[in-house]
């Protein structure tokens, strides 16, 4: 029997300290604390990886302190647009949706699509559509508001700019890419039968527009999985990473060259990521339980727990 693990992430960035109150830090911290012991309990009661990492995610997009599912950003048009992926180190079986609207939790799409489809990624309406006729949950306009993201929106809403998830408080652009944030969520998880999977969501960015897709929604740049190698969920500025295929050159760092997860994924993080200004991390599994978090940010919400009784909850440096 495997090591059973999880790790999980709600997004990087520049997280500082001195920027975060004593109430926020905890509620960050009790969010990835929850989102962990569901997925920890499905490893510990002979749930698979691809369960385990599905409902993890779940439980992020649906707190509205991370930017996925209800708590993701407003786009151009004053709504929220969604990418969701997934995958099964098994047997290479994905799932991917992008561009999604009132969906929500667009991991669970993800998760339909590649269960109860012949295909790999569904867009836009085309994506509502399939999700209408397996019964999947919509939400109103209403369910995915808050105050802290509209108020973001409102700074760059005739700007014309685009914006990563950043401190609401900030009020010209200069400021507000000196504190950026990376809004995404995910998991990775390796069951106890030494099977592994991956999971990511994100609303994308504040005020995006033109239908932009970023890397969560791109199997081998956000999400990767292969029981041979490794499970990755990605966070960061999307297009480099999407321009580094950075969760499959973990994979292959791992296979064709013989190195760790920890090895692979420091050297993409920290070497060809950087090269290319991909600023964010990443969290990994592999299939005997070993588990990784990388960032070469100032800070990633992430978490880990393992049947070796191994519990890290942090967020910054």
């Amino acid at each position: 029997m495997s090591v059973y693990t999880i790790t999980i992430h709600g997004g990087a960035g520049t997280i500082l300290k001195e920027n975060m109150t004593a109430e926020l830090e905890a509620s960050y911290k009790n969010g990835l604390s929850e989102a962990l012991a569901i997925g920890f309990a499905l490893l510990e009661n002979e749930g698979t990886a691809l369960d385990a990492v599905k409902a993890a995610v779940i439980s992020l997009e649906n707190n509205i302190l991370f930017n996925a599912g209800k708590g993701s950003v407003f786009a151009k048009d004053g709504q929220q647009e969604m990418d969701a992926s997934i995958m099964d180190g098994k047997n290479l079986m994905a799932g991917v949706v992008s561009a999604v609207k009132n969906i929500r939790n667009p991991v669970e799409l993800a998760y339909t699509i590649m269960t109860q489809s012949p295909h790999v990624m569904l867009t836009g309406q085309g994506a509502a559509e399939f999700a209408k006729l397996h019964g999947l949950k919509f939400e109103d306009d209403a369910y995915f508001f808050s105050q802290f993201r509209y108020d973001q929106w409102k700074q760059l809403q005739n700007s014309g700019a685009t914006a990563l998830d950043h401190n609401v408080s900030l009020k010209d652009q200069s400021a507000a890419q000196a504190d950026k944030k990376f809004g995404t969520v995910g998991a990775a998880a390796c069951d106890k039968h030494g099977n592994i999977a991956a999971a990511t969501s994100t609303g994308g960015m504040t005020n995006k527009q033109w239908g932009r897709v970023g890397d969560s929604s791109i199997i081998g740049a956000g999400t990767y999985a292969n029981n041979k190698t490794c499970a990755i969920s990605c966070t960061g500025h999307g297009e480099p990473f999407i321009r580094a295929v950075a969760a499959y050159d973990v994979s292959c760092l791992i296979e064709y060259k013989g190195l760790s997860l920890n090895d692979a994924m420091n050297i993409v993080v920290n070497d060809k990521l950087m090269k290319i200004d991909g600023e964010g991390g990443m969290i990994g599994v592999d299939a005997k339980g070993n588990a990784a978090m990388i960032f070469n940010s100032d800070g990633m919400y992430r978490a880990m727990r393992n049947s070796n009784e191994e519990n890290i909850i942090a967020i910054y440096k």
